[in-house]
Parts: structure tokens; sequence; C-alpha cells
């Protein structure tokens, strides 16, 4: 039986008067990649701020059994939760190394002796930023700046990564290699709850999948089932459906 590591009850988002996230609920099991799509405006990142502490919220965050409540945005990194935003929030004037090294500052506070481990396995990962150690990450292209930011995030070894919109602005060939990346991940233990709007992708590397309309979780399922769903396949994949495959 899986072990569950998320579960959002019945969450509750306002920007002022706007309900921006109204009742959701789900859930992420350990070792396991759930997608959550919809389109622009559905409330798929105001759902990942919430969870991380970026944004007031009401309703139950329970994270490996604790409840998050009242647990600031520092102790739910230093507990395993961890967020990559769509704006990636890089270290423009540092270098590549620096960045990855950042990521892993709160092990440095414990006095954590395999940061230099970890970093060796980010660098695996990403051969590309291994040859860039020493370059400013400003200096990056867009899909070598994903990469910087995921093996940051990486770097603090999390429980649960969570992805806004990972392949957002990058040249089809790279989203191909950033999604394989991710999937990739599964294999490591790191759980993924993954925000994207390149939904055909995302149900492909994906084993759970929801999707967002106006604020409200409108379906669920399996991500196998969601991507024959012919709701889904009209309104986020297209002609075609789920004939263009990612290569895991």
């Amino acid at each position: 039986m899986s072990e569950r590591l998320l579960t959002v009850n019945d969450l509750n988002v306002r920007y002022g008067k706007v309900e921006a996230l109204y009742g959701a609920s789900l859930s992420v099991d350990r070792g396991t990649i759930v997608s959550v799509i919809g389109p622009n405006g559905a409330g798929k990142s105001t759902l990942l701020n919430a969870v991380m502490g970026v944004l007031p919220s009401r309703g139950i965050i329970e994270f490996c059994g604790n409840n998050m409540g009242n647990v600031s945005i520092e102790r739910r990194v230093a507990q395993g939760l961890c967020l990559v935003p769509e704006t990636r929030e890089l270290f423009s004037q540092m270098s590549v190394e620096d960045n990855l090294e950042l990521g892993a500052f709160t092990r440095y506070r414990r006095g954590d002796k395999g940061i230099r481990a970890t970093l060796d396995s980010v660098f695996k990962l990403f051969p590309r930023l291994e040859q860039r150690r020493s370059q400013m990450a400003g200096s990056l292209s867009g899909g070598e700046r994903q990469m910087l930011a995921l093996g940051r995030a990486l770097m603090c070894q999390p429980t649960l990564l969570m992805l806004d919109e990972p392949s957002l602005g990058l040249a089809p060939l790279i989203v191909k290699e950033i999604l394989n990346n991710i999937s990739s991940l599964r294999s490591t233990g790191v759980s993924i709850l993954l925000i994207e709007q390149n939904a055909r992708a995302a149900l492909q590397i994906s084993d759970y999948g929801y999707v967002l309309e106006n604020g409200e979780i409108a379906l669920e399922g399996p991500s196998r089932e969601l991507a024959n769903n012919p709701r889904v396949i009209e309104s986020y994949l297209g002609i075609g459906g789920v004939e263009a495959k990612i290569e895991c």
C-alpha cells in the first residue's frame, strides 16, 4: 500500500474578494509523480504557493502526517518540501556552482556532511551544469536555467518537489530533455507535484492527474485514464490526443 506524503483538503485562497482556489483537494503518494493541468488563470500556481506557505489559505495541508497550517516556509523546506517557481528565481550574478550550493543552505546549517555527494549527483543528472559550473547563471540559456533551478532544489534533498511550469518558454527538444529528467527523478525516491500547461507531456510522465478549472478540481484519475478522457482530449490535448509521445 502506498504511503501518503501530501494531503490537501478543502483548500481555499482569496485575492481580495476574488476566490482563486475553492475547495481544492488532492494528494501525492510517496514515489509518485502527480500532475495538475488546466487553463491559464485556473489557480494552478496559486495551489503550489499555498502548499508552500507563500500565500495564506484556508483548509488542511498535511505533509508527512504533519499539519502545515502554522509552519513557516523555512520549516517546510527543512522538512523536505520544495518549490521551483515558474520564474526560477536564480541569482544571475552568481556562478552555477554557487547557486547550487545555496540550495543546500539548510543542510549546511545543520552540519550535513553529504552535500558534496549531492552536488555530484546533480552534475550527473545535468552534465551541462557541470560543464558550466563556473559560468554566471545569468548567461545560461533558458533550458540551462531550468536545469539549474531543478538542480538547486535537489540540493536540499526534498521529499516532495513541486514544479511550476518547468517547460515554460523552452524549445520542444529542451522540453523533452527537461521532462525526461523529471521523470527519472522518480527512481531516486523524490515525489513530484507537477503543474504543467503542456497537458499531453504532463500526463505521459505522471502517475495520477488532476484537472483544475476556475479554481476547482474538475476531474481526477490515473494519468492514462485522463489522457483518454474525451473531455480532456478536446480541451487540453487537441486533435490526436496522446499520439505524440515523450520518450522516458
